[in-house]
């Protein structure tokens, strides 16, 4: 059964070693892509990638037609660029809810999952840059009694 021990020494040489950690392992469908999905508030985004010349889909249209702004087309690079696969993967998604920041984000976070689907090893890195967490903040519902979720009618004294 268990046997006692007393002494730190015996600890060391006891035979309850630490537990691995698991390995991740390459997950891939029949057509031979990486399938993740990546949620932001109330977008829900499905990301296929596959090796390519860099091609981004979203929902049929480019991705500068679909993201027309800079700023989000950077957000979803990010994964891409910390991996050092910019023009290595061609990537189609289909996101829908919530607005243009919320999918963008979205996107980013299914690329991540995907990217880490297919090479393993890039875990690591998307997780250190805070990739692979979903961000769980959703707005906060409005309230009876109150003109938004937290804020008060306008006071009158008359």
């Amino acid at each position: 059964m268990a046997e006692i021990l007393q002494s730190l020494d015996q600890l060391k040489g006891s035979a309850a070693a630490a537990p691995e950690a698991p390995k991740h392992v390459q997950k891939l469908d029949k057509q031979g892509r990486a399938y993740a999905t990546g949620k932001r508030k109330n977008a829900v985004a499905r990301v296929w990638i596959k090796p390519g010349k860099g091609k981004i889909m979203i929902n049929g249209r480019d991705l500068p037609v679909y993201f027309a702004r800079p700023v989000l087309r950077l957000i979803l690079n990010q994964a891409l660029q910390i991996a050092n696969r910019e023009e290595q993967y061609d990537v189609t998604v289909s996101v829908k809810g919530g607005g243009l920041s919320g999918q963008a984000g979205a996107v980013r976070h299914g690329l991540s999952k995907a990217l880490t689907y297919y090479e393993p090893e890039l875990r690591g890195a998307l997780k250190k840059a805070g990739f692979l967490t979903r961000d769980s903040r959703v707005v906060e519902r409005k309230k009876y009694g109150r003109a938004k979720a937290r804020r008060s009618f306008q006071f009158s004294k008359r």
